[in-house]
């Protein structure tokens, strides 16, 4: 299995159904291999050799698209950039990675020159921008028009296709490592549990540098659909992008999907005049949506079915799905909605105690997965790579249960596990009951220090607009849905909750301002 491979196909199958849709204009399948060919051309013109590492600093593009592709067309390792680090988070993981050439947009070029300055491996900083080229950088667009197109170089298998970086919200990132093989296996398991076709149209919204977008187009290269490149995450843009392009798919955080909603909602006339009906196929993941948000968007978006993704990028990322069959109302009694689904075709899932052993069925322990998708390693740390991968099984640092039919019950980051009182609180559990008081938009839940606790259940809040949730409120409304133990003691309220750049709660971030 290559990177590559999907893409070949579809060049051969569906040359002239449109890949990529970006802005009004349109790429079809047998331009976007043209594109790709020449742009590997170009990146082995500069001196890239197999295996050496290129990055990508840009919002949500058409080129963007093109790197992913071009890359291990040239032989070459993909090292996408976070959009949302730090100067000096970005220089750490082009240092470390140790990555040679830089593609940067319009909307990074400024930062991208402080880091190349400071960058002792950066050969080449490649401009993907629109208008004029800033001086020490090569036109993106000059350079593919300039270079001849190349053969594939066919790196597969367990060859090294990416260093995705995870973290660095409290420390630096770790450099996931990933196979070729690896991406791919992961990539069909949406074909497989058929949540997409050829005739797919994907509205892809989230940061391009997340791996679950990557393989989402690994995903159509694959079947022949069409990606449409949104650059940035505004709730009316996207809704009237979706009107206008007949989208059929979307991959979305819940943080993402409740303010979709809730423009709807405050904006009723302007909902009125969108055609959203041609959404079929909606999937969610990141982190876990409450059932009450999850109701919420069934009936906003009527024609679709829902899917739930669990993943990492460890796993490549795919590790469950929860398919449309089990969004629906016998599976909101039986509780099957609320688990994050069944194993992938090409996952296995062991549920262990500390000491390494399978625990039996609804008994709560970590989480750990094997298969083709586990990551190769962190790139440069050995130990950590020992510590998370042992006989072959990838430790995912997830508390959770598998039911008798072999579905998977997330309950929470071990290292967000509360223990109050020697009892465990799960933060998701008490999130959900949250996600259920009248006024509350948002919600965290962390553990914060008690003298005679140990830790005592803290509740962060974004109250919906107009309200005030007291502290009261808020222990009567949780009272009549999970235990005594379980319910907030105290109570913050705040305009927002930091988010990364795929909509995850930083709760390490809340968690600094409760530090003895």
């Amino acid at each position: 299995m290559y990177m590559t491979q999907g893409l070949h196909r579809s060049m051969q199958q569906r040359p002239q159904q449109v890949a990529i849709r970006y802005e009004g204009k349109e790429i079809t399948y047998a331009q976007l291999g043209d594109r790709v060919a020449r742009l590997a051309g170009a990146l082995r013109g500069l001196g890239v050799q197999d295996g050496d590492r290129v990055a990508m600093f840009a919002l949500n593009c058409a080129r963007y698209v093109e790197y992913y592709m071009a890359v291990p067309w040239a032989g070459a390792v993909l090292n996408p950039v976070n959009i949302r680090w730090s100067a000096a988070e970005i220089l750490y993981s082009l240092e470390d990675s140790g990555t040679g050439v830089l593609i940067v947009d319009e909307n990074f070029k400024d930062v991208a020159t402080a880091v190349a300055a400071d960058c002792k491996h950066l050969r080449h900083v490649i401009y993907a921008g629109d208008g004029e080229t800033p001086p020490g950088m090569l036109s993106y667009e000059a350079l593919i028009a300039d270079a001849e197109p190349i053969e594939d170089r066919y790196r597969h298998g367990g060859d090294l296709a990416g260093i995705f970086y995870t973290g660095g919200t409290t420390g630096f990132p770790k450099g996931v490592m990933l196979s070729h093989a690896g991406l791919l296996s992961s990539a069909t398991n949406a074909i497989m549990f058929g949540l997409t076709s050829k005739d797919a149209r994907v509205a892809m919204v989230m940061p391009l540098f997340h791996l679950a977008m990557f393989s989402s187009i690994n995903i159509q290269m694959m079947v022949g659909g069409s990606i449409i490149a949104v650059p940035s995450f505004d709730p009316g843009k996207l809704l009237q992008t979706i009107s206008d392009t007949r989208a059929t798919e979307m991959l979305l955080a819940p943080t993402m999907f409740q303010m979709l909603i809730d423009w709807l909602e405050r904006n009723p006339d302007r909902a009125a005049s969108l055609d959203l009906s041609s959404l079929t196929h909606l999937r969610y993941g990141a982190s876990p949506m409450s059932l009450t948000l999850l109701q919420r968007a069934r009936a906003a978006f009527p024609n679709a079915g829902f899917a739930q993704g669990y993943g990492m990028t460890e796993m490549s990322p795919v590790v469950t799905v929860l398919g449309p069959e089990h969004h629906n109302e016998e599976s909101l009694a039986n509780g099957r909605m609320g688990s994050v689904g069944v194993p992938a075709f090409t996952v296995e899932i062991r549920i262990v105690d500390p000491e390494g052993r399978e625990v039996p069925r609804g008994t709560v322990g970590e989480i750990t997965v094997r298969g083709p998708g586990v990551m190769l390693g962190y790139w440069n740390k050995p130990e950590a790579t020992a510590d998370a991968i042992r006989d072959g099984w990838m430790h995912t640092g997830d508390g959770g249960y598998m039911d008798e039919d072999g579905f998977l019950f997330l309950k929470d980051r071990i290292k967000d596990m509360i223990i109050s009182g020697g009892e465990n609180v799960y933060s998701a559990e008490v999130e959900n009951a949250l996600a259920s008081h009248p006024d509350v938009s948002q919600s965290a839940v962390i553990g914060v220090p008690h003298e005679r606790w140990g830790e005592a259940v803290h509740a962060v809040i974004v109250p919906k607009p107009g309200t005030q949730p007291t502290l009261e409120s808020i222990q009567a409304h949780c009272r009549t849905r999970i235990a005594g133990y379980k319910i907030p003691r105290s109570v913050e309220l705040r305009e927002s909750l930091p988010t990364s750049g795929v909509g995850k709660v930083l709760k390490a971030e809340l968690r600094k301002s409760h530090q003895r």
